[in-house]
């Protein structure tokens, strides 16, 4: 007999989740102005025990919704009331919680009206939680998804808030403690759940951190945010559709990728806040202080080249930080695209897709966030304006909507292509050892570090994924930069060679060429890989069981 694996970790995360306020505002009240960072240490040392002892209470109602989520078929045992209807429960005591101790910090429930504006909104939404939970048993997975969402999206801003405008900014321990703390918060949001779980959990994040920026956001900022919204999300939508008509997705597995591409967005924005706040972070045997990448790389080319001339500087440390840039873009696409895809995918082309819809997601977060994109748009041409300039508007739109968009569909998706062989490693090394070939450069690195070569082909793929979307994505933003950089400020490519007057190269503008690579060579170097027989071959969903097997007596 098969039943769904029971390992502890996964119910540990979603219990964890629940502990969170002990460790949220253990930096509102750890570190008094006179004390030393060892009080803070100490004070959530002594909560983070205590969170660990309420998390093995709490974990018989984890398990309930664990086993739930994860029974099979239609034998599976259905879920008590009292479980949902408890986690509903402590999952609302648990938000208010924070509130009360200034640890979710979203802009609803901050100020001196927000512990009653919480109490009387999640009393509200507890109570018809329950009622929904007690006579229909699909909602309880979604309650319990809505409710580990909201913990963690509040524990999340919690902590930033302590870090960058709390006491706590003060103290470099306390700052790398409550960083380590953001971490492992964020790896719950990703958890072991099945797909529309998991979206319900990301959907949830992404609503709350919506709400908590267009609070604080004066009116005409606010209307330009959500004409924004409205507008990013059309072309969004557009190239969903393009990428998946000929291999339709579940609509919980594409939602689930797109808000995981929207919060890939996440880590460069948290870098770029600990640049510009001046935080240090204290590890106890070493110290970092974190500095923009153009500073990094204009000192590093400087020292290390110090022969170049100036505008050979320049350039290579504008190239070096676009490839930082794109390395951590990428890196964080790769993370949220392999966490979501575990348990969904079954081909080498279902992970591409997926992947596709991640990178959409990230170019739909970034257009909104960044103020000098579509935010941009609205107020210079339809809101500043005496009346609405469309045309300009629909240029800007249309433009960064079509080429930014690809640019990031493409380096996504060929990482998505060898991340898609990393995760089927196994059956591809077989397939070939059984036709009598071999992967050349894994077989050859297996054989000299004396590892699997599952393993090796495993590695070697992730890396050339990651390193092809890095070159990708850093190249495109250093062409497009380029005619900024260079004394001439070349408009075409007759101004870039220096063509006689007249000649037809002065026709071409410059930044033609990097469009007609990105979007019709994109387009190409796609449709050639998922045209590839070998990744449509639908090889199953890798699932983790244990099998137990029962010995018969000896006649």
């Amino acid at each position: 007999m098969h039943i769904p694996s029971k390992r502890l970790w996964p119910k540990v995360l979603g219990a964890l989740a629940l502990s969170l306020p002990m460790a949220a505002f253990a930096q509102e009240i750890a570190v008094p102005k006179t004390s030393s960072g060892m009080l803070f240490l100490i004070a959530v040392a002594v909560l983070s025990i205590g969170s660990l002892l309420l998390t093995h209470v709490w974990l018989g109602v984890i398990s309930v919704h664990w086993l739930t989520l994860h029974a099979p078929g239609k034998g599976k045992k259905p879920l008590p009331p009292f479980g949902a209807l408890t986690f509903t429960l402590l999952s609302t005591v648990a938000i208010i919680a924070l509130v009360a101790h200034g640890g979710g910090a979203i802009a609803p429930f901050a100020g001196s009206e927000g512990l009653r504006r919480a109490m009387i909104f999640f009393g509200i939404v507890a109570v018809l939680w329950a009622v929904a939970e007690w006579k229909y048993k699909c909602v309880r997975e979604y309650a319990f998804a809505f409710g580990l969402g909201t913990l963690l999206t509040f524990a999340l801003l919690g902590f930033q808030r302590a870090i960058f405008a709390g006491e706590a900014s003060d103290d470099p321990f306390s700052v790398a403690l409550g960083i380590v703390w953001i971490a492992l918060t964020w790896r719950m949001l990703f958890g072991p759940w099945c797909s529309s779980i998991k979206a319900t959990v990301l959907g949830t994040f992404v609503l709350f951190m919506t709400v908590h920026i267009l609070w604080q956001e004066p009116a005409d900022l606010v209307k330009a945010h959500l004409i924004a919204i409205a507008v990013a999300a059309i072309p969004a939508a557009i190239w969903c559709v393009l990428f998946l008509q000929e291999h339709v997705q579940k609509i919980s597995s594409t939602l689930l990728m797109f808000f995981a591409g929207m919060l890939s967005t996440v880590p460069i924005l948290f870098y770029d806040m600990l640049v510009r706040s001046g935080v240090e972070l204290q590890f106890f045997l070493f110290r970092i202080t974190p500095e923009s990448f153009s500073r990094s790389s204009s000192a590093f080319v400087s020292g290390s080249l110090a022969a170049m001339p100036d505008m050979k500087t320049t350039l290579v440390s504008t190239l070096i930080t676009f490839m930082i840039v794109g390395l951590i873009e990428e890196s964080s696409k790769m993370w949220v695209c392999s966490r979501s895809a575990r348990g969904v995918v079954s081909s080498v082309d279902d992970v591409m897709q997926l992947a596709v819809i991640v990178a959409i997601g990230f170019a739909f977060a970034e257009n909104i966030l960044n103020p000098t994109y579509f935010v941009g748009f609205v107020q210079q041409y339809l809101l500043t304006p005496e009346s609405p300039q469309w045309g300009e508007f629909l240029g800007n739109v249309v433009g960064r909507s079509i080429l930014t968009s690809m640019v990031h569909i493409l380096s996504t998706g060929v990482m998505g292509y060898f991340l898609g062989l990393a995760i089927f490693a196994g059956p591809l090394v077989n397939d070939v050892e059984r036709e009598g070939r071999e992967y050349i450069v894994a077989y050859a690195l297996s054989k000299f570090l004396r590892l699997p070569e599952k393993a090796v082909f495993r590695v070697q793929m992730l890396l050339t994924g990651l390193v092809l979307a890095t070159v990708l994505h850093g190249l495109f933003n250093f062409t497009v930069t380029l005619p900024d950089l260079l004394p001439t400020h070349p408009k075409t490519l007759g101004d870039l060679a220096g063509a006689a007057p007249g000649s037809f190269l002065h026709s071409i503008a410059f930044l033609l060429v990097p469009s007609l690579f990105y979007v019709v060579g994109g387009f190409w170097i796609l449709t050639t890989l998922f045209a590839r027989k070998e990744n449509e071959k639908e090889r199953g969903v890798l699932m983790v069981t244990d099998t137990f097997v029962r010995e018969e007596a000896a006649a």
